[in-house]
């Protein structure tokens, strides 16, 4: 019984506009920023014609990239509400393409902007096996008091016990295919956010990050026991805003790239993968073929990385232990570089920075379940 199982940041899949920019500079779109607008009123109606004129084509490329993954049920990040994810769904999955999602889950999690956690499913595998959607749990109003999980460090930062852990949710689905059990634990961590306390964004916090790691890791093994969740089929995927390594870049594309690994001393990511709580199968991949996101400031901080994750459980990754994940890079803007051997043809469309399919690629992976 073979299912194909995906996560993918579609970042801002939004049913609303989002006015702050005419308040708060860090808001504001670069297009907007080339104008003198004097007030409110007028702001919101250019916002209004940047956004759709720029959405259409992103979702295109978006909806492509979904559909690169083949995927029987894809997880996904940066989801406004089940509308959005519906209008988008028949809009461009199904209209534009022909391949549709009929079942659709999502809840309300943490996030101040509304971008939530999502999951996809279709009624029944490529293969024919019925996906049945069980039950759904939300552990979005977890606190540190309650888990036991607020330290010094995270009150430096002004992070007080009563505070939810979550930035977004930990969105707990319990599914079967073909009969068989399946549980996904959806998650979207904290991102890296400005340098505060001397340290830099990632640093600053990874005290969050890690809280959250701990807590997916608790939930898990209070739901199957902390000596039989080893043996139980389960799997942790979306976007973890942190990374275990990434590729240095340096040159540029006049002169050739040049991209050098370098390991970190710290990541959240060790929490779950200790002592074989769960594999990062991603990493079955070539150390220089891992990156799922390209990151940019200027070109003294650029680096590819894996933001994006499918962790599965060590019977899951164990059963399918010759599984190789594929990442869609196909929908990445031109301007993001690429290791010798591992260009691809972009979609249409793609842009030199935009329109993209987003920043994040899709994670997709095969497995057998029984």
């Amino acid at each position: 019984m073979s299912l194909r199982l995906a996560t993918f940041n579609v970042e801002n899949l939004m049913n609303r506009f989002d006015f702050s920019g005419f308040r708060n500079q860090l808001h504001e779109d670069r297009t907007l920023a080339l104008f003198d607008i004097r007030t409110e009123a007028e702001y919101r109606l250019l916002e209004q014609a940047r956004v759709i004129a720029h959405s259409d084509d992103t979702r295109q490329l978006t909806a492509l990239a979904i559909a690169a993954t083949r995927a029987d049920i894809i997880c996904l990040q940066e989801v406004d509400n089940v509308e959005a994810l519906k209008a988008f769904e028949y809009g461009y999955l199904f209209k534009m393409i022909g391949e549709g999602y009929r079942q659709k889950y999502t809840s309300t999690g943490n996030d101040t902007r509304g971008i939530d956690v999502a999951l996809m499913m279709r009624e029944e595998t490529a293969h024919g096996q019925p996906i049945e959607f069980v039950r759904m749990t939300s552990h979005a109003y977890v606190t540190f008091e309650e888990f036991g999980l607020h330290t010094p460090e995270l009150a430096s930062f002004g992070h007080e016990p009563s505070e939810r852990i979550f930035r977004r949710d930990c969105l707990e689905v319990d599914l079967k295919v073909g009969g068989a059990p399946l549980t996904l634990y959806l998650v979207h961590f904290k991102s890296m956010g400005s340098p505060r306390n001397g340290l830099d964004g990632r640093q600053a916090t990874m005290p969050l990050r890690i809280a959250e790691a701990k807590a997916v890791r608790r939930i898990i093994e209070e739901r199957f026991g902390k000596d039989h969740a080893a043996s139980k089929r389960w799997a942790i995927c979306g976007d973890f805003n942190d990374y275990r390594e990434r590729l240095v870049i340096t040159g540029d594309v006049y002169a050739g790239y040049r991209f050098e690994p370098v390991s970190e001393t710290q990541s959240c990511l060790d929490v779950l993968t200790a002592d074989g709580f769960c594999e990062n199968v991603v990493e079955r991949r070539p150390e220089m073929d891992r990156w799922t996101l390209y990151h940019t400031r200027g070109p003294q901080e650029r680096h590819l990385c894996q933001l994006d994750y499918i962790l599965l459980s060590p019977a899951l990754a164990e059963r399918n232990g010759t599984a190789v994940p594929d990442i869609v890079r196909n929908g990445q803007p031109f301007r993001t570089p690429f290791p010798a051997g591992q260009e691809v043809e972009r979609f249409p469309r793609a842009g030199w920075d935009r329109p993209k399919a987003s920043d994040h690629c899709p994670v997709a992976v095969s497995l057998d379940l029984v």
